[in-house]
């Protein structure tokens, strides 16, 4: 046997792998994601379990008034599921079935015809490319509902906040993902498919033709976007503490979960450009078979649990005012109640000169 092709079967091997583990950590989430979505009730079996899950989105979206936040949500759960899924069925399309031989005892069959080989070479390609256009799209959702975590937790004036962040500095970083996806996956002199051949079948899986440089130029503005994001989400953080302090209040739980999972997404997001730019420096099938099943799965995984994490908190709280949207709610500018229970007794019986009761109970944060 070959040795290229010993590595096309070891390559084969990993993809079978990639594929069943990727599949299990997103039906996994799925489900949990939906027992946060839905109401508590469980029902067991068959089509009455599915019903459940598919009529229960009711709890924390369906049954909320619409917002921003909750079509972001929707978007990047689903997108992102449609994608990581497709990503599966060919085990990150490494390889994708071109043409299978059919044995009749000890003569072989051959391979269809030159034009049905191009035309799967072609449809294995375009496939590859709109799933990379796709992935760019749900970087860009999730870039947003970051801005938009951002947007509720900062004081005035969140208009500058809006210009700067969202206008400013949001609308070049996604000029730069479709010049990405143009310069080094719309172009097959870049990024193309090749052929792998075994004695049973022949694949297709994905080529990439061009040094590791221009994937680490173009993702710097991205990371240095994440680095600006993670920083002032900080910087809002460390102000609130400072606030708190001064009237011997505990830090709002929401706003510390926030600013966590922003630091959570910088990086692991930073861990999945590096990851990507690795992908062309031609490293090994294991390699990149474990960069893919990560690339093609913490992102999908990450990006709702930014919203649910909260909305299941918001809820636990018992909060009054959960029907509301949640950049709206009074729980973001107070503490939630079971803080403000414990900290009855340390608030001070006198109180800073101008200041009022309810600028303690409700300040803007």
């Amino acid at each position: 046997m070959s040795e290229q092709l010993e590595d096309n079967i070891v390559g084969l091997k990993w993809n079978d792998s990639i594929s069943v583990a990727l599949f299990t950590v997103m039906f996994y989430e799925y489900l949990i994601l939906f027992d946060k979505e839905v109401t508590k009730n469980f029902l067991a079996v068959g089509w009455v379990l599915m019903s459940w899950l598919l009529s229960a989105q009711l709890q924390y979206v369906w049954n909320r008034p619409w917002s921003p936040m909750s079509c972001l949500y929707l978007v990047v759960r689903y997108l992102g599921l449609s994608l990581s899924i497709a990503w599966g069925c060919w085990g990150g399309l490494f390889y994708m079935a071109e043409s299978v031989t059919v044995r009749h005892n000890t003569s072989v069959s051959q391979p269809g015809p030159n034009v049905i080989n191009l035309f799967h070479s072609a449809a294995s390609y375009n496939i590859l490319v709109v799933l990379e256009w796709g992935a760019s799209v749900y970087f860009c959702f999730a870039e947003a509902i970051l801005i938009w975590r951002l947007y509720a937790l900062c004081k005035q004036p969140k208009l500058l906040l809006y210009v700067y962040v969202a206008v400013g500095l949001f609308l070049p970083i996604v000029a730069l993902l479709i010049g990405t996806d143009i310069y080094l996956y719309s172009r097959p002199h870049a990024f193309s498919v090749k052929e792998l051949i075994t004695p049973n079948a022949k694949y297709c899986t994905f080529s990439f033709n061009i040094g590791p440089m221009s994937a680490i130029y173009m993702s710097i503005p991205i990371v240095c976007y994440d680095v600006f994001l993670v920083a002032l989400a900080a910087a809002t953080l460390a102000r609130h503490f400072k606030e708190r302090r001064e009237y011997n209040m505990r830090p709002n739980t929401y706003m510390v979960m926030i600013v966590r999972y922003h630091i959570m997404y910088f990086v692991l997001n930073l861990t999945n450009q590096i990851l990507m730019v690795i992908l062309w420096a031609h490293i090994s099938v294991e390699g990149m078979s474990l960069s893919e099943l990560f690339s093609n799965t913490m992102p999908f995984i990450l990006a709702p649990r930014l919203i649910i994490s909260i909305w299941d908190t918001h809820a636990q709280d018992d909060c009054l005012h959960v029907s509301t949207t949640f950049e709206d709610c009074l729980c973001l500018t107070s503490m939630p109640r079971f803080q403000q229970h414990e900290m009855i007794a340390d608030i001070p019986l006198t109180r800073h000169t101008g200041v009022s009761c309810e600028s303690v109970d409700h300040e803007e944060c």
